[in-house]
């Protein structure tokens, strides 16, 4: 029996959170999903599928399980749902997570690198590299394409050591960005803050083609200042 009163929450802060994509100049027409988890209450809230910002409601939140199958008759679920149910098995500490198609973050996915930490702007959100993933092969498209696509974000993660975490965000190879945090809101900053990050490396490099990467010691700093906790940025 789903609690009602708990689905109408997680609806309105999924849609909110939908919504401040287009504000945020991260998504064009349809081009972005918001998910949310309860796992105690064993559900998932999604974007449907294909359907206009300037036309969705809160009660178009598609409600599914923790394994994607939908629980509410309705509108169909975002197609990358099974992305977004891969990266919760995998990263148990997310709530939350958002993919877009913003066009600077995309267009260091479609190079097939990695974003490295130029300056204490990404320090501030992201505790090292952006990874970008392999490209998947033709095999994984075919059979399964957005669950290997988590599949592939995950075996980054691993294969890098990476804490989730510390980097909450992604590259997919030639194809975009994933983000995710505690809450539906936070997730979507970190999508807007790997976007700016994105732009400003790549101008980075073109002002100094040959920059390093910032000291570990100024990473430190400005990245457990905010987080962690000794963090002691903003109020308490």
């Amino acid at each position: 029996m789903l609690n009602k009163v708990l689905i109408d929450e997680m609806k309105e802060r999924v849609f909110s959170a939908n919504l401040a994509l287009p504000e945020a100049g991260l998504v064009k027409l349809t081009w972005g999903n918001v998910s949310e988890i309860d796992r105690e209450a064993g559900v998932i809230v999604i974007k449907p599928s294909g359907v206009p910002y300037s036309t969705m409601e809160a009660c178009h939140m598609v409600v599914t399980d923790l394994d994607g199958e939908v629980l509410e008759a309705g509108l169909k679920p975002s197609s990358d749902l099974a992305t977004h149910v891969q990266l919760y098995k995998a990263f148990k500490e997310i709530n939350a997570v958002v993919h877009t198609h913003s066009k600077h973050a995309v267009m260091w996915a479609q190079s097939g690198r990695e974003i490295p930490a130029y300056g204490t702007t990404h320090a501030d959100t992201f505790y090292g590299v952006v990874p970008c993933t392999r490209q998947l092969t033709s095999e994984e498209v075919a059979s399964a394409y957005e669950l290997e696509t988590g599949k592939v974000i995950v075996e980054a993660f691993s294969e890098k050591s990476i804490d989730p975490l510390a980097v909450p965000g992604v590259l997919v190879y030639g194809h975009g960005p994933f983000t995710w945090g505690e809450t539906p809101q936070k997730a979507v900053e970190n999508s807007i803050v790997l976007d700016e990050i994105a732009e400003m490396a790549c101008v980075t490099e073109i002002v100094n083609d040959r920059i390093q990467p910032i000291p570990q010691y100024l990473l430190d700093k400005h990245f457990f200042r905010k987080h962690g906790t000794n963090a002691y940025y903003g109020q308490t």
